[in-house]
């Protein structure tokens, strides 16, 4: 079997793997009489967790030879934790069983970048990022109108079952990746196909655009993170929709469905061009989505909000390994590079859950939406001021 089309079939399989039960879990939790305070709360946890994890684990990735491992592990701890909640949705239980799901959600990104730049090299690593991409959210489209329907006629069981099922079929899918096609110099960013000479951690983080990058990420995420879960909590409590789960599906699917086309165009302008005009689209769509669902408390907000969700993540999702790739290429840190990114990028997402919740319990949903826009605003104006489009990056490497 081809080996690209093998790497499509594990990106659609694990993306909403990796994602463990996402804003499926708030509207689960919310049913079983959790406050939304405590569900950002339990998010939260997860969230940390995944923060201080992901770091650890891409050096971790840039260091074993066998990747494949990491995702087969990841994907079986993400589908124990999913029966976890299910069986017994209690605070400790459910907490515990994020911080499960974190660990297997901060090994899966890099461990498929690694395997894909470790395949088709740095050369065609954006084309195959932009492919991945698209079948990633082909898969999370996939998943999310299987939830709803099946939601729809078996409630919210039939999620979880889905979820650990995909979690089975993506370590099958993984063990028909041969394990020789995977260079191991190439997966960890090496300027060649055989040196395994890497740079100094602490020369790669004092790079200001990697700096930068981390910020801007982070402040991303902030603001982005909560926007979804508290979308469908906020119409949840004031009573304007009758299907939670159902409601819940559709906000994927509209916003899988836009990353798709949003992911590819990313991918072939960037090729040409560079990241640094993608990252500024897929920042500048966050606070208008904000806006637009804080203003306007109606169901039907969901279709614009999400359609400009699907864009901005299409970008970001593009942009982020992407850009990582061209500032870390021949530092042999590849992994550990992105992971550090990601470490950053969680940490915005876990914070966002939790300072949304409590702005949502004590000032209102609307009032939420209107902070996490103030947050994105201010990582547009950090990438646009500090981001230094042409200074090189020179690495001092070290056997």
């Amino acid at each position: 079997m081809n080996i690209q089309i093998i790497l499509n079939a594990l990106n659609f399989l694990l993306a909403d793997v990796r994602d463990g039960l996402g804003p499926f879990l708030g509207v689960f939790l919310q049913s079983h009489h959790w406050s939304v305070e405590l569900i950002g709360s339990v998010t939260t946890i997860g969230g940390l967790a995944g923060v201080f994890l992901t770091f650890p684990i891409g050096i971790m990735i840039d260091i074993v030879r066998c990747k494949r491992l990491i995702i087969i592990i990841a994907s079986m701890f993400i589908a124990v934790a999913i029966a976890l909640i299910f069986l017994n949705p209690t605070f400790k239980i459910t907490a515990f069983a994020q911080i499960m799901i974190a660990l297997g959600a901060a090994a899966i990104p890099p461990a498929i970048n690694a395997i894909t730049l470790g395949i088709v090299g740095q050369k065609g690593f954006d084309y195959q990022l932009g492919r991945n991409e698209a079948f990633n959210h082909l898969g999370n489209s996939f998943a999310a109108v299987l939830s709803g329907l099946l939601s729809l006629y078996y409630k919210l069981f039939s999620v979880f079952l889905l979820n650990i099922f995909l979690a089975i079929a993506a370590i099958g899918c993984t063990l028909l990746i041969p394990f020789r096609k995977i260079n191991y110099a190439q997966s960890r960013g090496a300027s060649t196909d055989t040196d395994i000479k890497t740079a100094s951690f602490w020369d790669i983080i004092q790079n200001q655009n990697m700096l930068v990058f981390c910020i801007t990420v982070t402040l991303f995420h902030l603001a982005n993170a909560a926007m979804l879960p508290l979308l469908g909590q906020s119409m949840m409590a004031k009573h304007l929709i009758t299907n939670p789960g159902l409601y819940t599906a559709i906000t994927i699917i509209v916003a899988q469905v836009t990353m798709i086309p949003a992911a590819l165009l990313a991918t072939s302008y960037a090729k040409i061009h560079g990241y640094y005009l993608v990252f500024i689209l897929a920042i500048i769509v966050l606070p208008v989505r904000g806006l637009l669902a804080g203003l306007l408390q109606i169901p039907i907000i969901l279709l614009p909000v999400q359609i400009l969700d699907g864009v901005g993540a299409g970008l970001m999702g593009v942009a982020v390994p992407g850009l990582a790739a061209r500032l870390l290429f021949g530092s042999g840190r590849f992994n550990a590079g992105l992971s550090f990114i990601l470490t950053m990028q969680g940490i915005g997402a876990a914070l966002s859950h939790g300072l949304a919740g409590y702005i949502a319990k004590y000032w209102g949903y609307n009032d939420s939406f209107i902070v996490l826009s103030i947050i994105a605003l201010l990582a547009l104006l950090c990438w646009v001021f500090f981001y230094k489009t042409n200074k090189p990056v020179h690495y001092k490497i070290r056997n």
